[in-house]
């Protein structure tokens, strides 16, 4: 097998503090940020729609073509995504055709940029082979990475990682 079937159970994950720590005492189920995220983005057809949007494209065809999609999958998807804000519809008339939408990431898919860099480099190292798509800083060439870090700055791994329950203000 290969690297990954080997696991270390008694390795550190993040520590649980405050209520959230009894976890016999709560379900994430409902309120959890993670699953949310899924509900919206947490299919394959969902991502890698998203991946051509990234990649520039914008009409219907060209995410069907791009992806493999089927067309129905990708209308569906597509709606999806535009009423969860991530897409939003751009009118587009090509001389002698019908007025048809263009899709363009709004701001709030925008933010998910960092998702896709995380995705990208987590599956280039699951490959034995240095092929695929990297991304890049236009300015300087050097390899796009995803971290974690505190609104302080500094990189937090996942030993260093607490959850807790966000308190109402």
């Amino acid at each position: 097998m290969g690297e990954a079937a080997h696991t270390e159970p008694d390795q550190p994950v993040m520590t649980l503090t405050g209520p959230f720590a009894d976890r016999d005492a709560w379900t994430a189920k409902g309120w959890c940020s993670i699953e949310r995220a899924l509900e919206v983005v947490g299919t394959r057809s969902a991502m890698i729609l998203l991946r051509e949007m990234y990649y520039g494209a914008t009409r219907f065809e060209e995410l069907v073509r791009r992806t493999g999609l089927s067309e129905a999958v990708t209308a569906g998807r597509l709606k999806q995504l535009v009423e969860d804000g991530l897409l939003a519809r751009r009118p587009y008339q090509e001389p002698g055709a019908r007025t048809r939408s263009a899709y363009v990431l709004t701001d709030r898919g925008r933010a998910l940029f960092p998702l896709l860099v995380a995705l990208a480099e987590w599956g280039r190292g699951q490959n034995s082979h240095d092929k695929g798509v990297e991304f890049v800083h236009a300015g300087c060439g050097g390899r796009l990475s995803a971290g974690v870090s505190c609104d302080h700055g500094h990189d937090v791994p996942l030993t260093e990682a607490e959850a807790r329950i966000i308190r109402s203000k």
